[in-house]
């Protein structure tokens, strides 16, 4: 099933689930490929007049805007691929995100605010039919917009298209990597964020931690929705717990404060999911076609910043800081099951004496990867340098530094969550007690992938349930 596109309106973050993640490709409907043929006529009669000035159409780009070009020079300026600017190289970005920046490219199209011809829109929307798509580098993206990535994308359509004038910049400008990095964040965290819940829910069950700590009275005394999401989806994940008698005091901090380090999750995970869905739906050229006004019949083009989303590196920092925190509680959590003293239960969980698996090292572990996560979760700030040092490309856009942080946190988070889940699953098996049915999957999960086995190593285990609960995440 293809998902209709017949206003930029139509590009949400459920259709970037549909398209970038399950696969489904895009059909450009009849309303849209109207405005853009409008649009278009309207442009191509604008450039008619010898007085109109328009950024990289009747001028150079960059440093050479202003150079100004006569109609003849300026076809075969339109007709350059933008071989030069496909300069970036490393590790390239996951397909799920490359198909993610196509459907957002056309949000600049379809209503017109780009001029682009309707054959170059469909031409992005072919793209997405299931063919293998061109890689494009996540490092080395430090441009004032994102013609680096976007060169890499769209350099073969290029090539195989004839293009008109603005043709060119109606690709490489704007600021679609912007809006599809922030959904493809926003779309991870909030199934990664229900994970960490599930995990720490079963990590609070292991400990037999008081329900008073999750109490619904709380709710309306911490005066926040996302707190008050977070002890909901706890209380409901517990399910009431055991039946029977629980921890007569009060638990550690770790314990107490998961309701308000898991709500900050939360409103970080919807924070990211509103600037998506605004990004996405934005215009973001450079330069943007206005429609036509009384004192405008042909439209007008404006040049912009529109291709600097600022808001989407400041959404996915947020989301890195979450998970770094959340990777600390799972740390704090697992060591804290494992002493006996203070989790008042059997000491290392009685299993180094049932089956001579030792746990003890699993913690440890956790510190790795929290302090990894640590050091990622630091402002995406604008760079200092001048951006590639020339012109007028003064300031570069931080925002795929900042999706590489959290994507990475994000996986660090796996890797806790992954560690932590054995030691709350033997602390709920050694004493003999239910796992609550919400967390049933999760349990069943564990028990298949980290068998109780004394002979085998606990690192290849965790990570494949690791991986087990990364699919989880991604669907």
């Amino acid at each position: 099933m293809a998902v209709l596109i017949e206003t930029r309106r139509d590009i949400t973050l459920e259709a970037v689930r549909r398209v970038a993640w399950r696969g489904e490709a895009v059909e450009i409907g009849p309303r849209a490929l109207a405005a853009m043929a409008q649009a278009r006529t309207r442009f191509e009669k604008l450039i008619e007049d010898t007085d109109v000035v328009i950024y990289g159409v009747t001028t150079g780009y960059g440093q050479n805007a202003r150079h100004r070009l006569e109609p003849a020079a300026r076809k075969a300026h339109a007709q350059r691929p933008p071989v030069a600017a496909a300069a970036s190289w490393g590790d390239p970005l996951p397909e799920r995100v490359v198909r993610a920046i196509l459907l957002a490219r056309l949000a600049n199209f379809v209503d017109g605010h780009a001029a682009a011809t309707p054959a170059l829109a469909l031409g992005v929307a072919h793209m997405l039919d299931g063919r293998p798509l061109p890689e494009i580098p996540a490092r080395g993206q430090g441009g004032a917009g994102e013609i680096l990535a976007l060169s890499h994308l769209f350099l073969g359509l290029a090539r195989s298209s004839e293009l008109g004038e603005k043709d060119m910049l109606s690709l490489v400008n704007g600021a679609p990597c912007a809006s599809a990095l922030a959904a493809d964040a926003a779309l991870a965290a909030a199934g990664r964020i229900e994970l960490a819940a599930q995990v720490l829910a079963l990590a609070a069950e292991g400990f037999n931690a008081p329900l008073s700590h999750f109490a619904e009275e709380l709710e309306e005394l911490w005066n926040n929705p996302y707190d008050g999401w977070a002890l909901r989806r706890l209380r409901a994940l517990i399910a009431g717990g055991h039946g029977g008698p629980r921890r007569p005091y009060q638990a550690p901090v770790s314990f107490r404060i998961l309701p308000r380090i898991l709500g900050q999750a939360r409103r970080a995970s919807v924070f990211a999911a509103e600037v998506a869905s605004e990004s996405l739906a934005a215009v973001s050229d450079n330069p943007v076609i206005l429609p036509p006004d009384a004192d405008h019949p042909l439209g007008r083009a404006v040049s912009t910043g529109g291709y600097h989303n600022a808001q989407a590196p400041m959404a996915m920092d947020l989301l890195t800081a979450a998970y770094a925190n959340l990777c600390v509680i799972a740390e704090r959590m697992a060591a804290k099951l494992l002493d006996g003293p203070i989790s008042l239960l059997p000491d290392q969980l009685g299993i180094a004496d049932s089956s001579g698996r030792y746990l003890g090292c699993l913690p440890m572990a956790i510190t790795g990867y929290e302090e990894e996560a640590r050091g990622l979760a630091q402002a995406t700030l604008l760079p200092g340098a001048e951006s590639g040092g020339f012109g007028q490309n003064d300031i570069a856009s931080p925002v795929f530094p900042a999706w590489s942080k959290q994507e990475r946190a994000g996986l660090l988070l796996e890797c806790a969550l992954a560690a932590l889940a054995p030691i709350a699953l033997g602390a709920i098996e050694v004493t003999g007690r239910p796992v609550p049915e919400p967390l049933a999957r999760l349990a069943g999960d564990v028990r298949q992938t980290v068998p109780d086995d004394a002979t085998a190593p606990l690192g290849p285990a965790t990570g494949a349930l690791a991986d087990r609960l990364r699919q989880r995440v991604y669907g």
